[in-house]
């Protein structure tokens, strides 16, 4: 989305590639010729084995979310597309942690690069005010959720769980109080996200819950709360699902639901992150 924004203003013509999509379709439009392809390892590497994809013809490589790219099984796909591209192409590689898999990437792929590290203190959380509530039992986690949705004027918000099942759980639970929420995973066909998130975007859908697979994918500007209706298992995914909130210069509030086995875990991520989570406040709904 963001790339198309920018081609819509530079003249530039950018084609997303992703599975679940038609493959003739994909090398229809790149018989026209595009600038910029954004797009899954998956399916970029297919592309390129049927010819469609010419690698000559890139200039610059970027692997976005490298570790994640990695650790979600994508590394055969990730080193064909290196082993056929140019021995001079500009290559970046993004990533939040920097774990052996990467690593091996560069050392592999890349001639002399240039390090860039943000220490983690100066990942910023500014403008994201961040508060937990203590549920103390995981079953006491529904009622709390459903006393904030009836207290709270939301403009658009994300609730993240940690597994799909939860995912499909809630969703279910809420919709039996009569609550409106849409929900996406990653177990659901592109088709059916694609409309999902159109909806979201748009703002006809307030309140999606989903998963970590689609924290670092969700870049919609009226998101004005995230709730942690799970703590995520991986502190490096605290960022990315909070940072769905207060984006582009708006302010944002992150709510984590906090069980009794769960205050090692957020103080991990006090910690981990230098910041502070208070306790929620009374007068929440005056800061959303």
């Amino acid at each position: 989305m963001v790339m198309m924004a920018l081609g819509e203003y530079m003249g530039a013509e950018v084609m997303a590639c992703i599975g679940g999509t038609s493959v003739a379709e994909d090398m229809r439009r790149l018989e026209t010729g595009v600038h910029a392809i954004v797009g899954t390892p998956g399916r970029v590497s297919d592309l390129i084995s049927r010819r469609a994809l010419n690698p000559d013809t890139i200039k610059m490589f970027v692997l976005d979310e490298a570790d994640e790219m990695l650790s979600l099984g994508f590394k055969d796909q990730i080193y064909d597309i290196f082993r056929l591209l140019p021995s001079d192409i500009q290559a970046v590689l993004l990533s939040a942690t920097m774990p052996q898999e990467v690593l091996e990437v560069t050392e592999k792929f890349m001639r002399d690069p240039i390090r860039i590290l943000v220490k983690k203190e100066q990942v910023t959380l500014d403008g994201i005010k961040q508060f937990y509530v203590n549920v103390e039992r995981e079953d006491w986690k529904l009622d709390t959720l459903c006393d904030l949705y009836e207290t709270l004027t939301i403009t658009q918000a994300c609730i993240f769980c940690n597994t799909r099942r939860k995912v499909e759980w809630l969703t279910t639970a809420m919709r039996d109080r009569d609550f409106t929420v849409s929900a996406i995973h990653g177990e659901m066909e592109q088709a059916e996200r694609d409309v999902i998130m159109r909806e979201f975007r748009s703002g006809s859908s307030r309140v999606l819950i989903t998963t970590d697979l689609l924290a670092r994918g969700i870049d919609v500007h009226q998101v004005s709360l995230v709730i942690n209706f799970d703590l995520p298992t991986r502190r490096e995914q605290y960022i990315h699902r909070i940072g769905r909130g207060g984006r582009f210069g708006r302010k944002g509030v992150a709510i984590n639901f906090v069980t009794a086995d769960d205050q090692r875990v957020m103080r991990d991520i006090e910690s981990f992150y230098s910041t502070s989570i208070e306790e929620m406040p009374m007068n929440i709904a005056d800061l959303i």
